[in-house]
């Protein structure tokens, strides 16, 4: 709990914009060493001088206290509409904090390992498309996703990145997002989407979780496939595109339907080819046109209010449970073992109890608690 407090009383500090000596000041020490080694986790702080750092940053006792929560660590990248402000975020994003923190906390109390393997891709914002296309291709053949990658994509993710995927109810205009936390890379895709949005994020995200540190996407990007533009940011969105079609639309996989495509109108083929692969008709265009596979006369004939599909047909696509089966398995064993209460576990997921229970009956765990 100490380390805790220290850590975030230097967050608080920082983000305030103040110093040490001016800190200390005003939380009634002699002099600014006293500070320092409350920050470095030399010395404890007092429920006197708690009391104090609470005043002057205006917080409440759980900002310092509360491991179910991110204060200062996470760093999210969200896939949003142009409308989405940055307060409309940051509310859903302090939600968010509270399920990846939880799910860390949790590990911590169960004894579960949660670092995360730090895979990079060899790439960087001087790199060309044809090398985040390489980089989607050789990564889905490493991982043996197949010839549908979309559909062991999520597994493959949780198994070789130790990734979180959560599938979550975001508000409307917000379409997913990629975080990462100490110990925890996470990746939230809102499970209301249709299939082939949904596949697309998850995608994408994969590219900034695995160049985060040679390319930091920013706080928010919008949702569109196909970024166009110039500058550093919009460079970095259309490798992420590059890598994300080629990551689900293979080019061993696409070829051969391509070629067999014959005199079929074009708008069509797209409609009726993007489901094999689980993605967008309008995805499928820009994978196809990234290739340089349409001729003049396609990109003539293609009419984008045509391209109506989105995954399979709407009557096949199934809305992902809530969250997943290794985030609510942990929440089970958190209140088996007496780790949280059922309210507070409520609480965090912003649910009611009932609601908690069906959320275990849906992933075939016993409910545990007595409602």
């Amino acid at each position: 709990m100490n380390d805790l407090i220290n850590k975030r009383l230097k967050i608080a500090r920082e983000k305030a914009g103040l110093t040490q000596a001016q800190l200390a000041e005003k939380l009634g020490f002699k002099d600014r060493q006293t500070l320092a080694a409350i920050e470095a986790g030399q010395r404890k702080m007092s429920a006197e001088e708690l009391v104090r750092a609470m005043d002057v940053f205006g917080v409440d006792l759980d900002y310092f206290t509360d491991g179910f929560r991110l204060v200062g660590e996470g760093r999210f990248s969200w896939r949003a509409d142009k409308n989405a402000t940055e307060e409309f975020l940051g509310a859903f994003e302090d939600r968010a904090g509270r399920w990846v923190a939880t799910y860390r906390r949790l590990g911590e109390y169960q004894g579960v390992k949660t670092d995360v393997l730090q895979v990079h891709l060899p790439l960087n914002e001087r790199s060309s498309f044809e090398d985040a296309i390489a980089a989607g291709e050789a990564l889905g053949a490493a991982w043996e996703l197949g010839d549908q990658p979309a559909i062991t994509l999520d597994h493959a993710i949780r198994e070789n990145l130790r990734a979180l995927v959560l599938y979550v109810e975001a508000p409307e205009g917000i379409s997913g997002a990629a975080c990462k936390v100490p110990g925890v890379n996470a990746i939230l895709v809102s499970r209301r989407e249709s299939e082939g949005r949904r596949n697309y994020d998850l995608a994408h995200e994969v590219f900034h979780l695995l160049t985060w540190e040679q390319m930091p996407p920013e706080h928010k990007e919008a949702i569109e496939v196909n970024h166009r533009g110039k500058g550093r940011h919009k460079r970095i969105e259309q490798l992420a595109d590059n890598f994300a079609a080629a990551l689900l639309m293979p080019e061993r996989e696409l070829e051969p339907l391509w070629k067999a495509r014959s005199d079929e109108d074009i708008n069509a083929w797209l409609n009726r080819t993007a489901p094999a692969f689980l993605v967008s008709a309008q995805a499928l265009k820009w994978r196809l046109t990234n290739l340089g596979w349409l001729s003049k006369a396609d990109h003539m004939d293609i009419r984008d209010g045509k391209l109506t599909a989105n995954g399979r047909p709407a009557k096949e696509q199934q809305i992902p449970l809530l969250f997943c089966e290794e985030f609510v398995r942990r929440m089970h064993t958190g209140l088996a073992k007496g780790q949280l209460s059922v309210r507070r576990a409520a609480s965090l997921l912003e649910m009611t109890i009932e609601a908690l229970a069906q959320l275990f009956r849906d992933y075939q765990f016993p409910v545990p608690f007595d409602l």
